[in-house]
């Protein structure tokens, strides 16, 4: 039986499904009662292809964590690894005629058609306020109760394609589930793995999936910016099969067991096993130092990371990342992966893991599971996203829809 106090969490990933359901502990905590994930199938890069397979994968992951909180789970916040997130500034102002700022004067500023027009064409999944201004005075995170005669507001918009998010909505309404809301995968991960510190100052987070590489910039609270790359973990295994002649399975088991960036004098001595595709006997199989191992995994690692440190010069904020960056992801924990961002990117690196909820079992609590995490957290706690206004808000009979459902309504 659902409980209302209840919120469940779904990271539809390229290789795992992950399912959190958890009950409210304190204002903005919370402590994680179910727990659920599967191998993901159906999906690429993020995107799902094959929607049967999908919806099979996210049946699992749910049931799992549904039996393991002993309820049912009716409205889920999903996060968004596909349909290309853009970020953009957006600056809207509004008049308040020597009145105090209130929640009917924000509503006003955020009803405003620059963020309204966004919507006509790709999905506006955030809009952020980074900064408040009143009569010219900026630096103002929460205007509330403050008097002028003009409020203004930089918004920073995070839109997305809406073909690749309808078909998400399609899959979690085919499992019987209704969507609260959604959040990008790099904001989910910052919130559930950065300290408050690290907000304030500047941080990068990089989410290092399956199938995708995602990036976001945090600077003074707020998340200023993101971007994506179609590449990731699954990457490095599709080039161990190639380079061995391996079955992907194996080459899965090779990059899991035997898998780094960093070569060491004894990889010439390590000798590994490596099944050839096609052939059953496994004990007549080839060997290989591990060394070549390493020389494969080493240039898609490095390949990637130069991509990521490209797209955050363009992004003309890399100052504002300050010299931090945290690593989140299942491809973040192969080992040398953390030396191998210090050096390219040339800021102090760490790794990720959530630290925001509670309850998490051991193997849930490393980089892998920060997005599900964060979304928990973003649940609670939105951190002042303005987005939809009060005007523009869609309720659905069976519970909060949240903004895409108010979005997809409207527009398909």
């Amino acid at each position: 039986m659902a409980r209302s106090d209840q919120i469940a969490a779904l990271d539809i990933g390229t290789t795992k499904v992950c399912c959190f359901v958890a009950e409210r502990d304190g204002i903005d905590r919370v402590r994680v009662v179910g727990i659920g994930h599967h191998v993901s199938e159906g999906l690429k890069a993020g995107t799902i292809v094959d929607m049967q397979a999908a919806e099979q994968s996210v049946l699992a992951a749910v049931h799992a964590a549904e039996q393991m909180a002993g309820t049912t789970i009716r409205d889920v916040i999903v996060n968004v690894s596909s349909g290309e997130p853009l970020s953009q500034f957006v600056d809207i102002d509004t008049d308040l005629s020597a009145q105090a700022v209130g929640e009917r004067e924000l509503g006003r500023l955020f009803n405003d058609q620059k963020l309204s027009g966004l919507a006509s064409t790709r999905h506006l999944v955030h809009a952020i306020p980074i900064g408040y201004e009143i009569d010219g005075s900026n630096g103002i995170r929460d205007p509330r109760g403050l008097y002028g005669h003009n409020l203004g507001v930089r918004v920073h918009a995070v839109t997305a394609a809406p073909s690749a998010l309808q078909n998400v909505v399609n899959c979690v309404e085919r499992c019987h589930l209704g969507l609260a809301d959604f959040a990008v995968n790099p904001y989910a991960a910052g919130v559930a793995s950065v300290v408050e510190d690290e907000l304030d100052l500047g941080v990068t987070v990089i989410d290092m999936g399956g199938g995708t590489t995602s990036i976001g910039i945090f600077f003074e609270g707020a998340l200023v910016h993101v971007d994506s790359l179609s590449i990731g973990g699954g990457h490095i295994t599709s080039d161990i099969a190639r380079g061995l002649s391996t079955p992907m399975q194996h080459a899965e088991r090779l990059k899991t067991l035997h898998g780094t960036c960093l070569s060491s004098p004894t990889d010439e001595m390590e000798i590994i096993s490596v099944p050839r595709v096609g052939e059953e006997d496994d004990s007549q199989a080839p060997t290989i130092p591990k060394s070549f191992l390493v020389s494969i995994i080493g240039p898609r690692v490095e390949e990637t990371l130069e991509l990521v440190r490209d797209r955050l010069a363009a992004s003309g904020l890399d100052r504002k990342a300050g010299r931090r960056v945290v690593l989140t992801g299942g491809a973040s924990q192969l080992p040398g992966v953390r030396e191998f961002a210090g050096q390219i990117l040339d800021k102090q690196t760490r790794m990720g893991r959530p630290i925001k909820v509670a309850g998490l079992a051991e193997a849930t609590c490393g980089p892998a599971f920060s997005v599900c995490a964060g979304l928990l957290s973003l649940a609670v706690d939105n951190r002042g996203e303005a987005w939809p206004p009060p005007s523009l808000e869609v309720a659905k009979t069976n519970g909060a829809f949240g903004k895409l459902g108010g979005w997809l309504r409207a527009n398909f």
